[in-house]
C-alpha cells in the first residue's frame, strides 16, 4: 500500500513523527511524505525533522507565507502534481491547517481516499479559520480517526458515523514516547538561563497576535502575576510587540524551541498559560495545569476539575487563573492508551 502523508506545520510534525514511525515499520506500507512548506523557517520547520527522527520529505513545495487564498491555492496545485505522479492508495492528512484543507481537497478531486488523523474536533466559531478547515476536511474524508468521544459524538451528529474510527490522539502517543527520552537525559533539552520557577506561556492565535486590545490585556494579566513567564515567540509576534508596548519586566523571551525543548519547558513549569491546541493537551499529558487563552476550546475533556481554566484574553480572568490553586483531581483517561498510531496502521490496512 503507497500512503502519501502531507504535513506543512509544525504539530503535524509531530503527529507525523509518531504514524510514519508504524507505518514505516511495516513491510506492507510505502509511505511518502509530502512538506508543504506552510511552515519553513529553521526553527519552526527543519529542527523538528532532525530532533523527532523523522525521515526527510519527499517533497518539499515550499509554499511559505500569503494569504490563506494564496496559500492553499499554491498547496493545492503542489500536491495534485505529486499525487498524480506517485499514484498513491490512500492520502494522510493531519489536524486542521491549510495544507490538511489542501491535501484532502487535491486528492478527493483525484479520487484518491483520504484519511483525516485527528477528526472531529469543533470549537463551534467558525470566526477561527482552523474550524472551516476542520469541518470541510472531514466532510469529504473516506476514513476519520477521532481522537476523543467527543469528536465521535461530533461526527454522529454530522452523520458521518459510517466512516469513522476512534483511534485515541496520537499526540498522547508522542508525548510518551517522547517523555522517555527526555527523563533519560534531561540536561540536553534543557533550555539556557530559563528562571528556576516559571509559568510558560504561548501565544499564536491571530485571534490574539492581530488584536492589540487583546495583547495588550493578556501582557497586562502576565505583569500582574507573582512569577516569571517564560515566552518562546514566534517572529512575527516578537515584531508586533516591539512596535507596540515595553514588556512587563517579569516576561522573560526567548525563541521558538524545537519539540523536545518545549517539551522540557512544560514539565518544569508550574502551570501554561496558551492559545494553542495542541499545548492544551500536552499540558493536560503532562500533568500541567493549562489556562485557555482563548474563548472556547476543542478539547473539553481537560476542562475537568480545573486541569484547563478558559480565560479569553480577559486580563482579571487570566490573574486570577494564575494566582489560583493547582489541581489535585485525577485525570481521566479521555484520549486512548497511547497506541493510537497502531490502530490508525490497522484500520488502514482493513480499508
Amino acid at each position: 500500500m503507497k500512503i502519501v502523508s502531507i504535513v506543512g506545520a509544525r504539530p503535524q510534525f509531530i503527529k507525523a513523527a509518531t504514524v510514519s514511525r508504524v507505518l514505516r515499520a511495516n513491510s506492507t506500507i510505502h509511505e511518502i511524505l509530502l512538506h508543504t512548506g506552510q511552515h519553513y523557517d529553521e526553527n519552526m520547520s527543519d529542527v523538528f525533522f532532525r530532533e523527532l527522527n523523522i525521515p526527510l520529505p519527499d517533497y518539499n513545495l515550499e509554499v511559505g507565507s500569503g494569504s490563506h487564498a494564496e496559500q492553499t491555492g499554491m498547496m493545492l496545485k503542489g500536491i495534485e502534481e505529486v499525487l498524480i505522479r506517485e499514484k498513491p492508495d490512500c492520502t494522510l492528512v493531519y489536524g486542521d491547517t491549510n495544507s490538511t484543507l489542501a491535501g484532502a481537497l487535491a486528492a478527493t478531486k483525484l479520487h484518491i481516499p483520504v484519511a483525516h488523523v485527528e477528526a472531529g474536533l469543533r470549537s463551534f466559531n467558525r470566526m477561527m479559520p482552523e474550524e472551516i478547515n476542520r469541518i470541510v476536511t472531514d466532510r469529504i474524508s473516506d476514513l476519520l480517526f477521532a481522537p476523543t468521544q467527543t469528536a465521535i459524538d461530533n461526527l454522529t451528529r454530522e452523520g458521518l458515523a459510517e466512516v469513522t474510527c476512534f483511534s485515541g490522539d496520537v499526540m498522547y502517543d508522542s508525548v510518551l514516547y517522547y517523555r522517555d527520552w527526555i527523563l533519560r537525559d534531561p540536561s540536553r533539552y534543557q533550555t539556557p538561563g530559563i528562571p528556576e520557577v516559571y509559568i510558560l506561556a504561548t501565544i499564536h492565535r491571530a485571534e490574539n497576535t492581530d488584536n492589540p486590545e487583546n495583547l495588550k490585556n493578556i501582557f497586562l494579566a502576565f505583569s500582574r502575576l507573582n512569577q516569571k513567564v517564560v515566552l518562546p515567540i514566534h517572529p512575527r509576534t516578537r515584531k508586533i510587540l516591539q512596535a507596540s508596548f515595553a514588556l512587563p519586566a517579569n516576561v522573560h523571551i526567548i525563541d521558538p524551541v524545537g519539540y523536545l525543548q518545549m517539551m522540557k519547558l512544560t514539565m518544569d513549569a508550574t502551570r501554561v498559560m496558551t492559545d494553542s491546541g495542541g499545548l492544551q493537551k500536552e499540558a493536560y499529558f503532562l500533568k500541567k495545569q493549562c489556562i485557555t487563552m482563548r474563548t472556547e476550546t476543542e478539547w473539553i475533556e481537560t476542562l475537568h476539575d480545573q486541569w484547563n481554566i478558559v480565560t479569553g484574553s480577559d486580563p482579571i480572568l487570566i490573574g486570577n487563573a494564575g494566582k489560583s490553586g493547582l489541581p489535585t483531581a485525577p485525570q481521566r483517561p479521555s484520549f486512548g492508551n497511547g497506541k493510537s498510531a497502531g490502530i490508525i496502521l490497522e484500520k488502514l490496512l482493513r480499508f
